[in-house]
C-alpha cells in the first residue's frame, strides 16, 4: 500500500518502492528488505515525530470479546461530549459520524494505522480509538505507538490456530499491559496479568475503581456506578450482561481520559445503542437477533442474556481456524437452546459438512438439531419455523457481508436475509 502524508508518499511493500518517496521499515517487513537506499527508509517513529501524531490521545482496546462494542462506545461518548474522536477497527475507519474506510483487519498494518492517525489529526480529532488484536500484539503491528489508555475487556478461548495454547494467548494479551502507562482492567476476568502501576479497574461482581452496585436488564440496561464516594445512575438501550461490562468499560475509559464529571459522561450513554451485527434486533415479535458471537464464551454470554426463554440458535464455525472450539460451541448451545440449526460460517478451504459434524460432537443433550449447509436456507427454515414464544439467535457473522469459501468471498448477509423475509411477509400481508 502507498499512503500520502502531506507532501510525501510512503509504502511498506518493497515492490512499490519505485512509486513512493519513502519505504516504511517495520518489524514485520525488516527481514525481507534488501538494497533499499538509506535515504529512502523511514520508520514509524519518524512519521509520528514528523506529523506530531503523538499529540493524539490514542486508546487501545483489546480482549477476546467486546472490543468492537467497547471501542465504538468510547468513540461515541467522546463525540457526544463534544470531543472529536476517530475510530479504527473491525468495522472500518470513522471520524465523527463519517465512515472513511470500510471493514479491514481488526488492527491493520502500522502504515495504515499511522495514515488513519494523520487523517484524524488533519480533520481536527483529538482522540484516536482503536481495536488491538492479539495477532497485532504478537506481530508488533502497533510498534512505536504511545497509548494514552489501554483497555482490557476479557479473555476466553479463540485464535488457538495461531497462538497454539491458551497460555500463549493469555501471555500475548498480558504483554500489552506490562508498561507503566494508564490502563483499565476488567477485574472480574482472572486471566490477565498486568503492571498495577497506572491501572484502574472496573467490575460488576467485585470491589473495583469503577464498580457496578446494582443493575436491571428490563428495557435496556439500567445501572448504578460507584467511583470513590460518587454513585451515578445510567441507562443504555442495549441487551445483555456482557454489554453492561462494555458500557461500564467505556464510561470508565472516558472518565480516565477526560476527567469530566461522571454524571456528564453517564448522560450520553442513552444515545449509544450498540453497533450493527452486535446484539442487533431485527424483529421484536418474535424476537430475532443477529450477533457476532463465534466463541464458546461469547455464545454463552448471549444465551445468558435471556434466562428462562426458549432459544433457537443458528451458527457454524470458521474453517482453517481453531478446531478445538467447535465441539465446545455445540456443547454450550445444547445446554441453553431448545433448537439448533448448524450451518456454514466461512468454511474457507474445509468441507463445511465436516465442520458441522465437528460442532455436533459436542452436543450432549436431546435438543432438536438440524444440519443445513446453506446458511441462507438455514435462516429461512428457522425463521418460518419460529414460534411466538421463541427467540431466534443468528450467531457468528454479525455484520459481515460475505461467506468465505475456497478462496472466494461470496456475497451474503444474515441481516439482509432476515430483512428480505420480513419485507416479503409484509408485502403479502402475513
Amino acid at each position: 500500500m502507498i499512503c500520502t502524508f502531506e507532501n510525501i508518499t510512503v509504502t511498506d511493500h518493497s515492490k512499490s518502492i519505485q512509486d513512493a518517496d519513502y519505504f516504511l521499515i517495520t518489524q514485520q517487513n525488516r527481514q525481507y528488505v534488501t538494497d533499499i537506499p538509506k535515504e529512502k527508509i523511514i520508520t514509524p517513529q519518524d512519521l509520528i515525530n514528523r506529523y506530531r501524531l503523538d499529540t493524539l490521545k490514542t486508546i487501545g482496546v483489546t480482549g477476546t470479546n467486546g472490543k468492537t462494542t467497547t471501542a465504538a462506545a468510547i468513540y461515541s461518548y467522546l463525540n457526544d461530549l463534544g470531543l472529536k474522536a476517530a475510530l479504527q477497527g473491525t468495522r472500518g475507519f470513522f471520524i465523527e459520524d463519517e465512515q472513511l474506510e470500510k471493514k479491514s483487519l481488526t488492527t491493520p498494518p502500522i502504515l495504515q494505522t499511522l495514515y488513519h492517525m494523520y487523517t484524524a489529526k488533519q480533520q481536527g480529532a483529538t482522540y484516536f480509538v482503536m481495536e488491538v488484536s492479539s495477532h497485532a500484539i504478537a506481530q508488533n503491528r502497533i510498534e512505536d505507538l504511545q497509548f494514552a489508555l489501554k483497555v482490557f475487556t476479557n479473555i476466553s478461548q479463540d485464535h488457538l490456530d495461531y497462538h497454539k495454547t491458551m497460555q500463549n494467548y493469555i501471555a500475548t494479551k498480558s504483554s500489552f499491559f506490562m508498561d507503566e502507562g494508564s490502563k483499565l482492567i476488567n477485574k472480574d476476568d482472572k486471566h490477565i496479568q498486568y503492571n498495577p502501576k497506572g491501572a484502574r479497574t472496573y467490575s460488576v461482581e467485585e470491589l473495583a475503581t469503577y464498580q457496578i452496585l446494582a443493575f436491571s436488564m428490563q428495557n435496556g440496561i439500567s445501572a448504578v456506578l460507584r467511583f470513590g464516594n460518587e454513585m451515578i445512575d445510567f441507562h443504555a438501550p442495549m441487551i445483555g450482561l456482557f454489554n453492561l461490562y462494555n458500557v461500564t468499560a467505556a464510561i470508565s475509559a472516558v472518565h480516565m481520559l477526560t476527567n469530566l464529571p461522571l454524571q456528564q459522561i453517564c448522560e450520553v450513554t442513552e444515545h449509544f445503542a450498540g453497533v450493527k451485527g452486535r446484539m442487533q434486533i431485527l424483529n421484536e415479535e418474535p424476537l430475532i437477533i443477529v450477533d457476532f458471537a463465534h466463541t464458546p464464551d461469547g455464545m454463552q454470554k448471549v444465551f445468558e442474556s435471556f434466562p428462562g426463554k426458549k432459544l433457537v440458535a443458528i451458527f457454524g464455525a470458521g474453517g482453517d481456524r481453531d478446531r478445538s472450539k467447535r465441539a465446545l460451541m455445540g456443547n454450550v448451545a445444547s445446554r441453553f437452546c431448545t433448537k439448533i440449526y448448524l450451518t456454514s460460517d466461512n468454511p474457507r478451504s474445509e468441507d463445511p459438512k465436516q465442520i458441522i459434524e465437528d460442532i455436533a460432537k459436542g452436543i450432549e443433550t436431546d435438543v432438536f438439531v438440524e444440519k443445513i449447509v446453506d446458511r441462507k436456507e438455514a435462516v429461512e427454515k428457522a425463521f418460518h419455523s419460529l414460534q411466538k414464544d421463541e427467540i431466534l439467535l443468528i450467531l457468528g457473522k454479525g455484520d459481515e457481508e460475505y461467506i468465505e469459501q475456497n478462496g472466494t468471498k461470496i456475497p451474503y448477509s444474515d441481516v439482509e436475509v432476515v430483512t428480505d423475509i420480513i419485507e416479503d411477509l409484509n408485502e403479502r400481508g402475513t
